[in-house]
Order: C-alpha cells, then structure tokens, then sequence
C-alpha cells in the first residue's frame, strides 16, 4: 500500500491548535489505541474552535462529523462502534469528562472549568442551547473567513465557499471580518451585502482617513505622470 504524503503545516498563527504539555508528559505514554489519541486529539482541536462558553463537545454532533467518522472503521456501525469505545477509553484516562440531559451525552475537557460546566449541568443550572452551538467540522486547511459565515450568516454552498475563497485573495481578513459583523448588526445577513460593502471600501475607502488618501493620489494621478490616462 502506497503511503500518502504530507505536503507540510501552514505557518499561520490561527491554524495552530494549543494543546497542554501535560498531554505529552503524563498522557500520551499511557495511550496505545490509536482511537483514544485520534479522538483526544479532536477534542483539543474542536474545542479551540469554539467560540461560546462553556466548551463542549456533543456525541451527536461528532458523529455527524464525516471526516472523523471515517478514521474508525471501513462501516458505518463499526465507525461509531469504536468512536464511542475512544470517547469512553478518553472520558476513563481522564482527558474527557461527560454528563448525560436529555439523552445527549456532552464532553468536556478534563480542566477546572469543563468540571464546573459538567456539575453545572448536572445539576441543573444550566443546559446547552442547540441554537448557539454552530458544530465544527473536520476539514482540511479550512479557511477561517468559512468558519466567520457560518457563525454569522449561515450555512455554505459550494458556490458560496468559492465566492468566500475568492474573496480572502482580494481584501484583507480585518475587512472582511468587520463586513460580516456590520452586516449582522444590520440584520442583512447574505453575502450580497457583505460583498458590496467591501468592494465599497476597496473604491472609495473603509474611513475618511483612506478616503482623503484615495482622493490625494487621484489628484497626483490627474496632475503628474498619468494625467493623460486619468478622467476629469
């Protein structure tokens, strides 16, 4: 069998994922199945992801998550069969904890804070809102303009994520992460709006400081070298 290769890590800070020293001084000499570490692993990735607090992962959401799925088993009943016996292996070494509501099972990483969401919700103080939780997925290199539209907008279409890709080549990241909020603000929640306002600021400016500046090298243009290119 001919071995896949890996074409390298990108050096952007916001595709790094912080995991504790503790997981490769104290834990990763315990673990010897291959499914307890892909789905520690996971769970810091995922985690990190997130932007709502407190952090959790739900079972139901993770087997949904296709390209993790896929790692477990060659049928879909052996998938989750072994999915769930790495979730145990995990939750048992102490990397996870759980609790169960309403027939979901919700992970926790094993830190002050994901103890005290996991007694809170035990106990009853509070509960997860489906309806703030956006479930990350398992894809490669995925740009975070992706994740930004989901959390703000809604979900991708093939075209959509094309036209997301091609926008990240032509503005920079602040632009479009302040496009999308003003959209949200305004309740004009589609790429449409979002789009106009970035092409806006790219011809005239995204403050009066780069408008005036616009405006100057127009004037500099009309006057000097390209004048005669230039309409008046």
């Amino acid at each position: 069998m001919m071995m896949s290769t890996f074409k390298g890590f990108s050096a952007k800070a916001k595709d790094s994922v912080p995991v504790p020293t503790a997981f490769f001084t104290d834990l990763l000499p315990q673990i010897e199945d291959l499914g307890e570490l892909r789905i520690s692993l996971y769970a810091f990735w995922n985690l990190n992801a997130q932007v709502k607090e407190p952090k959790y992962l739900v079972l139901s959401d993770i087997l949904r998550d296709s390209n993790l799925v896929q790692m477990f088993g060659s049928t879909r009943i052996e998938q989750e069969n072994h999915l769930r016996e790495a979730l145990d292996r995990a939750c048992l070494r102490g990397t996870l904890v759980n609790a169960q509501v309403d027939g979901e099972i919700i992970y926790f990483l094993n830190t002050p804070r994901g103890k005290a969401a996991r007694d809170g919700l035990t106990t009853g103080v509070w509960k997860p809102d489906q309806n703030d939780l956006v479930p990350v997925r398992l894809v490669a290199q995925r740009p975070n303009i992706f994740l930004l539209y989901e959390q703000n907008i809604g979900p991708l279409t093939p075209i959509l994520s094309q036209m997301l890709q091609e926008a990240e080549d032509s503005y920079p990241a602040d632009w479009i992460e302040e496009a999308l909020k003003i959209a949200v603000t305004r309740n004009a929640r589609n790429w449409n709006y979002v789009e106009a306002i970035l092409k806006s600021w790219k011809e005239k400016g995204r403050n009066e400081t780069d408008r005036r500046a616009g405006k100057e090298d127009r004037k500099r243009d009309s006057e000097g070298k390209y004048a005669d290119f230039i309409k008046h």
